[in-house]
């Protein structure tokens, strides 16, 4: 598990590749994603102690330069938004659904963090980018209160950055989505 976690998120596949190199040059840090992202971005995720992934995180800010799209620095991650990265969230038998879907693969992060943090909810799935066309998108579920809290936290940063696409609350979900879903 990691402490800490960035991501820069460019429009050029080049200079991405540059600032990866730059990045995992500066300190002892983890890949926990790295590639092309589609539509043509390029994207670095790493992990690790908080001052040596601020250090990395920096130093990939500054080699970005005018193609960063987007990042994220979170110095203290919730424990769930990794499974569900990586699509390995033990099954739970909720009655509510939430979706965030965003613009970047960035702030589908930062709003899965936000909002496991703000509510008793479950993240079941946190998709980026490619196949999506450059979005990401958040599935999460729980009790319809705790899943419009949640949803309501993870909006609110994507929503001010104007990388909100929609959010959605879908109470009582239909047994065969949630057969499907979860």
């Amino acid at each position: 598990m990691h402490v800490a976690i960035a991501a820069v998120e460019t429009s050029s596949i080049a200079q991405g590749t540059v600032a990866a190199d730059a990045i995992l040059k500066t300190a002892e840090v983890e890949i926990l994603e790295l590639g092309p992202l589609s539509p043509g971005k390029f994207w670095i995720l790493i992990g690790g102690e908080v001052a040596t992934v601020r250090a990395s995180f920096q130093r990939g800010l500054a080699v970005a330069g005018e193609t960063l799209l987007d990042s994220l620095f979170i110095p203290q991650l919730h424990e769930g938004v990794i499974p569900a990265l990586r699509g390995t969230c033990p099954p739970h038998d909720h009655d509510a659904l939430g979706v965030i879907e965003t613009l970047s693969a960035a702030s589908a992060i930062v709003a899965a963090d936000r909002a496991a943090k703000a509510a008793e909810v479950v993240l079941r799935d946190l998709r980026l980018s490619n196949g999506l066309g450059g979005k990401g998108v958040l599935w999460l579920s729980g009790a319809v209160g705790d899943v419009q809290a949640a949803v309501e936290a993870g909006r609110a940063e994507a929503l001010q950055k104007g990388l909100l696409a929609r959010s959605v609350v879908i109470p009582r979900l239909h047994p065969q989505l949630k057969a499907r879903l979860f």
